[in-house]
Parts: structure tokens; sequence; C-alpha cells
């Protein structure tokens, strides 16, 4: 494990790192990520997302099938290997968590696989998970930590939580404006609010736990989204915040799961290569404009014209809501499994890179989980990354 003086996270009775990985999905945070930083004393997280992607077995059954009930069983099996298989790599330290998207069909099914296969906590996002608590009431041993982005949705995830008599044990508060991946805004001209940035956040959302008879400490704060520096995480640390969540960092480690172009994507991306869109699911997106990317959002306005229910090209319907699938108009209008798929095999013509908004605190390196982790906890640098940041 390493060492810090920064003040650790408190979770389920754990003490652990204040640095938590980010779930995220296709396949590029399976075990061997999630492992390594739990391993380090971390919160490590699977992205649940359709896992049979890094099984060969469960893609020669369901590869080309357009069964939906193979295809999710072939998923639940998956994610109960990479679960087992994170926490064998882990060796008892940190913790290893579940990242399931309220969004998608099967949101139920993989909360219930992840807590009986031995996740140690279950994050939500996409969504707001009023039913959590239910889905997760026969293990209590099991953290339940909710994604949202301001002090309203707080509010309203801890009153509802009350009622059922559980609390949250973490709550990550991702900033919409640095975030990778689906936002937390429900439209493109709201991903911008000033009231989303983390003092407002962190401050009001302090100011919820007061009003409803919490401590401050009871429930930690995960500060998420552009966090690229060890000033910064002290930062948000003095601002109330417990802990820090990154995914884009840990995307383009050396342990990332994810084939190495998807991370030279990622990495080597510019500030102009960054773009916000609208995604299937019905929310803002932020990813790398890679040549798929660019052409679709030259014809996005006039395939949103045309938008109407058609049959799934994959043969299951992984969003309660799809755009391309359910004819909505506002929504993307692009298969989002099949191009984050191709993007996970490295597939850079034809692939979809979500991405965060902000530099990486390596550049375009890609370096281990352990000396992230170490340059976040520590500020420790190497003379290699001191010259690139100088001639930045």
């Amino acid at each position: 494990m390493l060492q810090t003086t920064l003040k650790p996270l408190h979770i389920k009775g754990r003490s652990l790192l204040p640095i938590v990985q980010g779930g995220m999905g296709v396949g590029v945070s399976a075990h061997r990520l999630a492992g390594s930083v739990a391993a380090l004393g971390g919160v490590g997280t699977i992205s649940s997302v359709d896992l049979r992607r890094h099984h060969p077995d469960l893609m020669a059954g369901t590869g080309k099938s357009r069964d939906k009930t193979l295809i999710d069983k072939a998923n639940l099996t998956a994610l109960d290997r990479e679960i087992k298989a994170a926490l064998q790599l882990a060796g008892g330290q940190g913790m290893v968590g579940v990242n399931i998207m309220r969004a998608v069909a099967e949101y139920a099914a993989y909360v219930r696989q992840a807590c009986e296969s031995g996740a140690q906590a279950v994050v939500v996002g996409a969504g707001l998970p009023l039913d959590l608590p239910e889905l997760a009431a026969d293990h209590p041993d099991v953290a339940l930590m909710p994604i949202l982005s301001d002090a309203r949705g707080v509010a309203l995830v801890l009153k509802k939580w009350m009622r059922k008599n559980r609390l949250p044990d973490a709550i990550v508060i991702e900033n919409p404006r640095h975030a990778a991946g689906h936002l937390g805004a429900a439209r493109m001209e709201d991903v911008d609010q000033p009231h989303f940035a983390f003092p407002a956040v962190l401050e009001a959302s302090q100011q919820v736990l007061r009003e409803l008879g919490l401590e401050r400490e009871s429930i930690p704060l995960v500060a998420a989204g552009g966090i690229n520096s060890h000033e910064q995480v002290r930062a948000l640390l003095a601002m109330g915040a417990s802990a820090v969540q990154l995914g884009t960092a840990f995307a383009v480690t050396t342990e990332g799961d994810a084939h190495v172009n998807f991370k030279k994507v990622l990495a080597e991306a510019k500030p102009e290569d960054i773009v916000t869109f609208m995604s299937v699911a019905g929310l803002p997106a932020r990813g790398v404009r890679t040549p798929w990317l660019a052409n679709y959002l030259e014809k996005e306005e006039k395939l949103q014209r045309k938008a109407g229910p058609k049959e799934c090209t994959v043969g299951f319907d992984c969003l309660h809501q799809c755009g391309l699938r359910d004819g909505i108009a506002k929504s993307g209008q692009f298969c989002i499994d099949t191009r984050l798929a191709f993007a996970l095999e490295g597939d850079v013509k034809r692939g979809l890179f979500f991405r965060g908004s902000e530099r990486l605190p390596f550049g375009s390196e890609i370096r281990s989980v352990r000396e992230l982790m170490e340059f976040l906890l520590n500020g420790s640098d190497s003379s290699a990354v001191s010259t690139e940041r100088a001639a930045a």
C-alpha cells in the first residue's frame, strides 16, 4: 500500500487512500485496473457494461447472437469473473467496487450480481438510484455510492433513502464541466452551470447534510471531474471532500484494461479535439473527436430529423431508452455499445473514445497506476514529467 499524509477515506469500516478510480465502459475498467488500484489501498471500480468482450469463450457464444437473454447471461457471468479476479489481485487491500449505469435495462440484475459475486461497493450513475437500497438489501456489507452532480440531487437521494432506513456510504459529486463520458446535466446548455462547480456543490451538499441532521463525516463526498494534480487534490479535501475520483487518468495507465491505441487516443488528444455531444442515453457526453465522431457530428442534425423507432442493431436493449432504437430525435443516433466496443479494441477509425476535458497528470505519457496514485497523493514527480510540464 502507498503512504500519504492525506486524511484517509473511511467507508464501511475500511480505511482507504482518498483516491477512487472511476468506472469506465465498455470494458475500459475491468479487473486488472480495478484490482491494481485496490491493491495499493484505493477504491478500484469495474464498469459492468458488456464485460463479455473481455472473455473469448463468452464472445464465441454471443458475438454474432441476437438473443438478448443469452447475451445478458454472458455479461452476468463476465461480471462475476471480473469481480473475483479483481478481489484476488487486490489481495485484501483497498476496496473493489462495480459501477452500474442506472440507465441500462439490466441495472437491477447487475446490482444483484455484483453483490452476490463479492463486490465491496456498488456505484451508480447515469440516473437517480432511488431503488438501490432495496436491490442491495440482502447485502448490508456492500457500500452503496450514488453519483450525483448537484446538491439538489444529493438532497433528493438522501431524503428517499432515509425513508428506507439507509444512507449512502459515500456520494460521488461529478462536475459535468470537466468529466468524461455521460455527464450529470440534463441538457447540453446546462453543462457549464455555476452550481456544478466544486466550491458551490460541496458547500451546498454539506448544508443539505446539516439540514437533515447528519454529521458531515457520516457520508464522505468524493469530488470527480478534471482532477489532475496533487495541489488540486489538497484543495478539494480542504473544501470538504473526503476523496477524489479520476477516470481518464486511470484509463491511460499501463494497467488500464483497454487496447494501447485507446490509451494513446486519450493521452494525445489536444483541447480542441475534445467535444461535448448528445449520447443515445439522452444525456450530454464528452469524448475525443476521432474520425467516426467527427463524421457523425457532421450528420447528427440530419439523422435526428429522420429519427424513428427501429430494431436494435446488436440484438439486445442495453439502455432503458436509446435514441437510435426508440427514435428519440433529441438524443444521439448511433449504437453506443458498438462504438465503445470498437474503442476498447483500439479501432481508432470506428470507435467512440470518452475523455475528460482537462490535461492529464502525465500529459501524453502512459504510466503505471502506482506512479499516478503516488503523484496525486504526495505530489512526487519524475524529471521526465517535470520536463514535459515545463514545455507545455
